[in-house]
């Protein structure tokens, strides 16, 4: 789930003759760096303590990143499963009005036997107004009213339950959907903004060992509307004032972020369509600012230069967590498609082609891959191209007790950011909200 900023870093940048000594430097260092990783194979994975850990030749402790409590599903190499498409045979949501565009919703009244200005009416009522009540739909007819809500807006969520924390700033909703399938979302109340942190897909198929949501693998995709629903739902809580500071006029989801459970690329073109309905101007869509958007993604690498030419300015996010292949590979299992570097180059290929400066998500954990030269690996590959186009998002994982997966210490944290930002990358600790709930990062697993 999504984490939120703390406070605002200075970022630098270079020109010139310094920029080009500055890349020739990283460039060097990452040479160095990746010979360094090469050499030492895994070295240490092998000399066990009790925990995973071992040594690095050059002293660092190494815990190695392992499944615990479940089994990691693994394919017939023995290599963690990745699902990059759903099951066949699954099982569609009926058809919604926010799964078309607006001309699709005329010509489905239409087809209906209804004028086409209904798709204008029934869009204001549930995209600006957030319902899909008949008895508040007083311009339409009466006779046939609730036939034809039912028809073009059937319920798609059921609440199966709600915990709030954080002094009532939080509500975490597990949604029953039309199928069974379960999923999450998070809504949370900033100073300045509410930000909705919304799934994609029922599961996940990434089988990334410390995230909840991969335990059970890929349910499906989950369908346009479906994922529009959770922002009109969370609009509706705020508007009934069931969010703390009480109902205010014209108050709103401000922020979308797609870091609920799922993998946002890998359901693309229902993302993509949800992005529209949410940034599409009222009646059409909800009329939000794209920049306000964020996506994420661990790494599928043509999704994400696809997502560059769509024309969409959102926020792209890269989960990355370690900037070196040998853990990268262990922690994020799409590594062995698409390594460190291509990531890489497709986020920057992003930034180039929108403006638009690329968030990297980077979960600190203890001994794992908090390591003071993995900071400085991830600077000079960050710099290698470019300055000030990515913004490093530090974020302390959310510890269990005996786990091999646990939080940096402060100091740890502190030390990380320090080397990202003395090589003149800006970086900021996220702060994570949700945490007693089991809303926050890498902890949504929807159980009833």
């Amino acid at each position: 789930m999504m984490t939120e900023q703390r406070a605002p870093q200075t970022e630098t940048s270079c020109t010139g003759d310094a920029c080009g000594t500055a890349g020739r430097l990283a460039a060097a260092e990452v040479a160095r760096q990746r010979t360094e990783v090469q050499e030492r194979g895994r070295g240490g994975a092998d000399e066990r303590d009790g925990a995973g850990a071992g040594r690095h030749p050059r002293g660092d402790r190494q815990v190695r990143p392992r499944a615990e409590g479940w089994t990691q599903q693994r394919d017939r190499a023995g290599r963690p499963l990745l699902q990059f498409a759903e099951r066949r045979r699954v099982r569609r949501p009926p058809q919604h009005l926010a799964d078309l565009d607006l001309a699709g919703r005329k010509a489905w009244l239409k087809e209906l036997g209804q004028p086409a200005f209904r798709a204008t009416q029934l869009s204001k009522h549930w995209f600006v107004h957030h319902t899909s009540d008949p008895a508040a739909m007083s311009d339409l007819p009466k006779a046939g009213r609730e036939q034809l809500v039912a028809m073009v807006l059937p319920s798609l969520l059921t609440e199966v339950r709600r915990l709030v924390t954080d002094r009532g700033d939080t509500i975490k909703f597990l949604w029953k959907l039309f199928d069974g399938a379960l999923v999450e979302s998070v809504l949370m109340r900033y100073p300045n903004r509410i930000t909705l942190c919304v799934s994609s897909e029922a599961g996940c198929g990434m089988n990334c060992p410390f995230c909840a949501t991969g335990q059970a693998g890929l349910t499906r995709n989950l369908s346009t509307a479906e994922i529009v629903a959770q922002v009109v739902a969370a609009n509706q809580v705020i508007a009934d004032g069931q969010l703390k500071g009480g109902r205010r006029d014209d108050e709103r989801v401000t922020n979308v972020v797609f870091m609920g459970m799922g993998e946002p690329l890998a359901n693309y073109k229902r993302v993509i369509a949800a992005v529209h309905r949410m940034v599409d101007p009222q009646p059409e869509g909800m009329d939000m600012s794209a920049r306000q958007i964020t996506v994420s993604s661990v790494g599928l690498v043509p999704a994400i230069r696809r997502l560059a030419d769509e024309g969409v300015p959102v926020t792209f996010a890269l989960s990355l967590h370690a900037p070196d292949d040998e853990l990268r590979d262990e922690m994020i299992p799409v590594n062995s498609r698409w390594k460190v570097d291509e990531a890489l180059d497709a986020a920057h290929e992003y930034y180039e082609k929108t403006g638009r400066r690329v968030s990297i998500e980077y979960a600190l954990i203890r001994d794992m891959n908090d390591h003071p030269w993995r900071a400085d690996l991830l600077a000079a590959k960050l710099n290698e191209r470019g300055h000030g186009w990515a913004h490093v998002n530090p974020i302390p994982l959310n510890p269990t007790p005996g786990s091999v997966w646990t939080a940096s210490t402060p100091a740890a944290q502190r030390e990380f950011i320090r080397r990202l930002e003395n090589a003149g990358v800006a970086a900021t600790l996220r702060d994570t909200r949700g945490r007693e709930i089991d809303g926050a990062c890498g902890q949504l697993a929807a159980e009833e």
